[in-house]
């Protein structure tokens, strides 16, 4: 008898177990593109083996949320299509990325776009939505799910928000190709301890412990990987070359025949060979990324949850740094990096509460609680916010002064 899947060995999980209707959408180029965009964008300059792609990165998203599923199903929640409608929303999650990942994504939202704006166009509108309408599925509501819109809340939260199977596919993968031991997590705990209560995703109480453990492991992540001081002079030099270079390029002209063309080595070689006279320093940007000559850090400052760095203040603060060290504006860089301590829900707010299921024989109890009432996780509620200042190596003891007299007294 001829099987309809393929299992795919990942070091991850083990192996990850696909089926002939999802192997259709992964053979498919747009979806075979994510191979060619790093998970971790420019981390690979400080981290040498984080060299992982958004491509694993969405079958081992699938995985997880096939494992929540099936856990769902034997309660009673979920019917096998759902399961197979959450695997392949997981499955596509991130089909919208762009070229280095989340670093394209601070570009674009200058114009109001974000990567899951190019991953609704896609599913709706290319290849990938028309293999799906010819194996049955229904298209809008895979997009629905896999960008937190459906009307079933709990299916938009096992894919993206604090229970999620991206988060926990990505704290594993990541703490796995970087080598940092802070991403440790109990998935397989979280996932079988899932439950449903008025339409939301709840979590037994039994593994309360294995939730707290995840929440410090992706503030760990952030303040050890992804807002590493290294990891974003790399991130910060490829933001600017892909700002300059916009004009010439439209890489943000959110056009889908060429936006899918653009990808990490694409769009890196387009800069470096470009010869416009135009674009000399978004050159030299690509060039130095790539030779791993890095800007650097001469200011750090944790700022407090109350600090709103708007850009406009960066820009206030590159301006009056330029003037004190008498080092041009353009080679002057302030970074703000941010994030929500706690993961974003589906709705893009912040989690606020989580809801817990205690079973006792055939009664059941279920309770609502503020995440600031759950001590671990209330220690890091809140935003973490890192104020950097960068700049070429020639201009460093200048600007560190500078930065130093001005930023000594910022409020």
């Amino acid at each position: 008898m001829k099987k309809n899947y393929l299992d795919i060995i990942d070091p991850i999980h083990d192996f990850i177990r696909v089926y002939d209707y999802e192997l259709s959408i992964i053979d498919n180029p747009l979806f075979q593109r994510l191979r060619r965009i790093k998970q971790l964008s420019g981390a690979h300059l400080t981290y040498p083996s984080a060299q992982h792609s958004r491509f694993e990165h969405s079958l081992g998203v699938m995985h997880i949320a096939s494992q929540a599923g099936f856990a769902l199903n034997e309660k009673g929640f979920l019917n096998s299509d759902d399961v197979q409608l959450l695997r392949i929303a997981g499955l596509l999650h991130d089909i919208g990325h762009g070229p280095f990942s989340h670093l394209f994504e601070e570009v674009i939202k200058e114009k109001k776009l974000s990567h899951e704006d190019y991953g609704k166009k896609i599913i709706l509108e290319s290849e990938i939505g028309d293999i799906l309408s010819k194996t049955g599925f229904n298209k809008k509501l895979i997009t629905k799910i896999a960008f937190g819109e459906s009307k079933y809340q709990y299916l938009n939260e096992i894919v993206s928000g604090a229970l999620s199977a991206d988060m926990m596919d990505y704290l594993l993968r990541d703490g796995y190709f970087t080598g940092a031991e802070h991403a440790k997590i109990d998935h397989k705990r979280i996932t079988q301890s899932l439950d449903i209560h008025k339409n939301k995703l709840a979590l037994e109480r039994s593994a309360l412990y294995s939730f707290e453990s995840m929440m410090h492991s992706r503030y760990q992540m952030f303040k050890a990987v992804y807002f590493h001081k290294t990891v974003r002079a790399a991130e910060v030099m490829l933001i600017e070359a892909l700002r300059l270079s916009d004009d010439e390029f439209g890489f943000t002209s959110f056009n889908l025949n060429e936006f899918v063309k653009l990808t990490d080595e694409y769009v890196l070689s387009l800069l470096i060979k470009s010869k416009s006279s135009k674009l000399k320093r978004a050159r030299q940007f690509a060039e130095d990324y790539q030779n791993r000559k890095l800007l650097k850090c001469v200011y750090e400052r944790i700022l407090t949850n109350q600090t709103n760095l708007k850009k406009t203040r960066t820009d206030e603060l590159r301006i009056e740094i330029s003037k004190r060290s008498k080092v041009v504006e353009n080679e002057i860089f302030v970074d703000s990096s941010v994030t929500p301590s706690i993961p974003l829900a589906p709705s893009k707010n912040e989690s606020k509460s989580i809801i817990l299921i205690t079973h006792e024989g055939t009664k059941s109890s279920v309770k609502e609680i503020p995440i600031s009432d759950i001590p671990v996780v209330s220690a890091i509620s809140g935003f973490m916010n890192i104020l950097r200042i960068y700049t070429h190596q020639k201009n460093r003891k200048k600007v560190e002064i500078a930065s130093k007299s001005i930023l000594g007294v910022l409020k």
